[in-house]
């Protein structure tokens, strides 16, 4: 993975969004985008070592598309200006369809590496299992979030979208009330990648996958019914 040329593919689209620059630069895009999914191939392999779940993982169904959904947005902008990935068991999944726990990484036109794990904003459904879990195995979910090495990498679970009432059916005095608020369990973190070679890049992200692997494995214990 040539980290240098994604960067400055990626800084370069973001300045030209539009699709006659990126037809023009398409052969740029497919060897970067080969590499992607050659670093992907190396994560799922390496991932499955410690998580053999998502040895079932097709790469290429890993990878997202660059082009944007506008149909809904008002930035009409046709390209994403970041590569990105989504390691699941199943293969790529979006975060509404409830496919359960997965490991996330994205580089950005800033140069800036994101990598996470777990759910984010899951359907009503699969929350609702998660809250329930919470409240059947509140002391395996106490020891998940305790962990140390997790904590260390990425601090905390995210609260974006937290609610400020305990939701319908849930007691305020339950243990770990405060989680059950939450409306997506994942854990993330960014760090620029301007220092990284292509092996630093893929160790970091294996590293921090396997920091964040006990929320995966908590997370699987909820019902996907």
């Amino acid at each position: 993975m040539h980290i240098r040329d994604l960067n400055r593919f990626l800084f370069e689209l973001s300045e030209n969004n539009n699709r006659a620059w990126f037809v023009m630069n398409k052969p740029r895009y497919d060897i970067l985008r080969a590499e992607f999914l050659q670093l992907v191939t190396g994560l799922i392999a390496e991932i499955s070592k410690f998580d053999p779940a998502i040895l079932g993982c097709e790469p290429k169904k890993a990878l997202f598309r660059i082009n944007r959904d506008m149909r809904f947005s008002a930035d009409k902008s046709p390209y994403k200006t970041y590569f990105s990935a989504s390691i699941l068991p199943s293969g790529r999944k979006k975060p509404s369809d409830g496919g359960g726990p997965a490991y996330y990484f994205q580089i950005n036109q800033e140069g800036d590496l994101l990598f996470a794990i777990g759910e984010y904003m899951p359907p009503s459904d699969r929350l609702k299992n998660i809250r329930n879990q919470i409240v059947a195995d509140p002391e395996g979910f106490s020891k998940m979030i305790k962990n140390k090495t997790m904590k260390s990498v990425f601090g905390g679970l995210q609260e974006e979208g937290k609610l400020t009432r305990p939701p319908k059916g849930f007691s305020e005095d339950l243990p770990h009330i405060e989680y059950i608020k939450h409306k997506g369990f994942m854990v993330w973190t960014e760090m620029p990648t301007k220092d990284m070679d292509p092996d630093t890049l893929q160790s970091t992200l294996v590293k921090g996958f396997k920091a964040g692997y006990p929320l995966a494995t908590w997370l699987r214990t909820a019902s996907f019914s």
